[in-house]
């Protein structure tokens, strides 16, 4: 008997997400039994096979009406059956030699995610991107558009909700009542079919005594439900969740329902509640049910470094590499297995407007010191032989990197590693050349509003003069940059639109800058800014249903006098940043974008 830790579909197919090797570390520290299981990995592997493509074949076949990619599908399945186990077995680097022939003209199929990418000049661009010499790139690439296409045709002909990353996520972005959840659990699709194999052969393997399923984001949802109703199902053990969605979410959970799938509902760190459940006490920081009524358990846990994750029973060679835009650093997100370690808990600023700043897991922040960091990596090294590390935090603190680059560079230690900085003071020149010398091949970090008015009006605590040299020192030393964006804030006008546009130009001009992308603001329940609107020039809004409560974190907003249609201007600023990652349109004025 155990606990048996689920990652469910669709996280993401070129590692394992954080939360269960964060949680395995903890179990194995505890001395309780633990087996972990990653289905988003499990039911990819299960469709980019022969069989899997054979019985999508057989699920086609028997509808009269289908798009023109599923017809292609069709027409040419003997290409695609032969093309899928040589692009999958590349794309999990086993067999290095395949490029070549994945690479070769007409041996995948297909080809409109080229099209949509290129048009008529991928035969001119991809020499550009990739050289004469970089067949094994080019091949990845084309191998990881060709992986897409299959999506495609399973997204439009077989479960509207799949893709990669995520599942259903438009169905659980916005879920104020339980009921759209309860109507989608009821529909069935070859790939819950699938999922419900995979879940048994688990069951079957581990008998768990505790299933404990991590829902990071709202594109997991549905996945961590039907994992729910299957083991409910079919075999004996409580059923736990945890994670990202709904210690931010569903922290005002009231719908008893839900507890038809799961037992208990975990908020914030999962450690404590764990630990409860498996000697059978009331876990803290946990809705349950009792009497048909939805209960609380609150509980005073300090904040706590995380431990030391734990991949054990986690296939880490059969993960896939995939390289879907051919940018440098655009691409360190889906391509190799980069073991994801938390190196602190929570934020060390916590003061962003726009951010959760109320939640445990952002205002609760603490830090292990860098001599046992290094331990920990040293030690994942030899358990797994993996090293490359992306560390998760939601923000490094440039003290602690500096000590830490320090004590690698003592130690002779082989690692790369990337994550998500601040762009602030503390990472002077010096720091920045300590961590690329150290291992640092990529940092990560919020421009936001790009914008010095509004950077001030959001408490960011940075510059963008500030901003400007911490990207030149660690471009500059080596290392990759990647900026968020925001666009759609508060008293953001066109004017501030334009400025901004112009600032990440002239990064990526100058080439302190390789990646960006844009995100439409979002007012969050949990924010400073909806406990102050007035500071900001918005009136929320929020409609609460007499049903019972089920999720609430994005609030709708009225700005009077806003003006500019974000969704036109959106579409604008990803697609000017879109080019100037491949070094195209940076001399043209930004106005010609918007």
């Amino acid at each position: 008997m155990s606990i048996l830790l689920v990652t469910p579909p669709m996280s993401q197919v070129n590692a394992p997400y954080a939360a269960t090797p964060a949680l395995a570390g903890f179990l194995r520290d505890e001395k309780i039994p633990f087996a972990q299981c990653d289905f988003s990995l499990g039911l990819a592997l299960r469709l980019f096979s022969p069989a899997g493509l054979r019985e999508i074949r057989g699920t086609l076949a028997g509808k009269r009406a289908l798009p023109p990619n599923a017809r292609y599908f069709l027409a040419n399945f003997d290409a695609y059956e032969r093309a899928v186990a040589p692009a999958t077995r590349l794309l999990q680097t086993r067999d290095p030699a395949l490029a070549r022939r994945v690479a070769s003209p007409g041996f995948l199929p297909g080809g409109w995610r080229l099209a949509q990418v290129h048009g008529r000049d991928a035969d001119s661009e991809l020499p550009r991107f990739f050289g004469p010499c970089g067949t094994h790139d080019r091949a990845t690439y084309l191998a990881s558009l060709f992986l897409d296409e299959i999506a495609d045709i399973v997204r439009e002909s077989v479960d509207p909700g799949f893709a990669f990353s995520r599942y259903a996520e438009s169905l659980a972005q916005s879920l104020p009542t339980l009921a759209p959840l309860l109507r989608a659990l009821r529909r069935g699709t070859l790939l819950t079919r699938w999922l419900d194999e995979l879940v048994d052969a688990a069951l079957e393997k581990h008998a768990p005594r505790i299933v404990a399923v991590t829902c990071p984001f709202p594109g997991t949802l549905l996945g961590a439900c039907r994992v729910a109703l299957r083991v409910k199902q079919k075999h004996p053990a409580a059923v736990v969740l945890g994670g990202g969605y709904p210690s931010t979410e569903l922290r005002e959970l009231e719908d008893p329902r839900f507890f038809d799938l799961f037992d208990a509902v975990a908020l914030d760190d999962g450690r404590e509640p764990l630990r409860a459940l498996w000697k059978n006490q009331t876990p803290p920081h946990t809705f349950t049910r009792e009497k048909g009524r939805v209960l609380f358990h609150a509980g005073n846990a300090p904040a706590l470094p995380p431990p030391r994750p734990d991949f054990s029973g986690l296939p880490l060679d059969d993960y896939l590499s995939l390289v879907e835009m051919p940018n440098p650093m655009h691409r360190l997100w889906s391509d190799a297995c980069w073991l994801k370690v938390p190196l602190t808990t929570g934020c060390h600023w916590g003061r962003c407007a726009f951010c959760d700043t109320a939640l445990p897991h952002i205002r609760c922040f603490a830090q292990p010191p860098a001599k046992e960091i290094a331990d920990r990596l040293f030690k994942l090294h030899d358990e797994t032989g993996k090293t490359g590390f992306h560390f998760t935090d939601e923000a490094l603190p440039p003290a602690l990197l500096d000590a830490l680059s320090a004590e690698l560079l003592r130690r002779g230690a082989p690692f790369a590693w990337w994550g998500n900085i601040r762009l602030e003071r503390g990472f002077t020149r010096g720091v920045a050349e300590r961590m690329a010398a150290a291992g640092c091949v990529a940092v990560t970090g919020g421009l936001e509003c790009a914008d010095d008015r509004l950077l001030a009006l959001m408490k960011k605590g940075v510059t963008l003069n500030g901003a400007r040299g911490v990207l030149r020192a660690f471009a500059d030393a080596g290392c990759l940059t990647h900026a968020y964006l925001i666009y759609g804030f508060p008293t953001q006008t066109l004017r501030d639109i334009s400025g901004a546009l112009e600032y990440v130009r002239e990064r990526f001009a100058e080439g302190s800058l390789h990646s960006a992308f844009w995100h439409r603001f979002t007012l969050t329940a949990h924010s400073p800014m909806l406990a102050e609107p007035e500071k900001y020039g918005i009136v929320p809004r929020e409609k609460f249903s007499r049903a019972p409560r089920f999720a609430r974190n994005a609030v709708q907003y009225d700005e009077p006098g806003a003006a500019p249609d974000w969704a036109q201007v959106g579409q604008s600023l990803r697609r000017a940043t879109y080019n100037y990652m491949f070094g195209v349109g940076l001399d043209a004025p930004v106005a010609e974008w918007l």
